[in-house]
């Protein structure tokens, strides 16, 4: 597993939006994020959306988002997306001016490459926004 955010070169605050589909990667992404923007003092806004690769609900996934939010006391914005996932990911990162896309994705295949999700491939291929992949 590798850091969120290593670069030295990044701003002091930003803006991110995490997008948060049900997949225990994008818990485990909803984990980092909250915890590098506590240090840096980000401001976070969580994306929910329905993902057909994952058996969650929304509602779920959101009460699953509250429970980690409170555990931790930060508090974020929460919004619910609806339509196509990644596409909405990279219009409200490109409408809202995020300074970065956050995702949890990325499994490893038997033959030891990376594997995408289909919201994650979306989101790296046509965002203008930076993205970070937690895996």
């Amino acid at each position: 597993m590798s850091g969120i955010f290593d670069g030295s070169s990044l701003p002091d605050r930003m803006h991110v939006l995490l997008g948060v589909g049900g997949s225990e990667l994008s818990y485990l992404a909803l984990e980092e994020t909250i915890s590098r923007a506590e240090e840096a003092g980000d401001e976070l806004t969580v994306a929910i959306f329905a993902n057909e690769e994952v058996d969650a609900a929304p509602d779920a996934i959101e009460a699953e988002v509250t429970e980690t939010l409170a555990a931790s006391s930060f508090e974020a914005t929460i919004r619910h997306i609806e339509g196509n996932p990644g596409s909405e990911l990279v219009s409200i990162a490109d409408r809202e001016s995020f300074d970065r896309i956050v995702l949890g994705s990325g499994k490893r295949s038997t033959l030891g490459k990376i594997q995408l999700g289909s919201i994650a491939e979306f989101v790296l291929l046509n965002a203008q926004t930076p993205v970070t992949l937690i895996r």
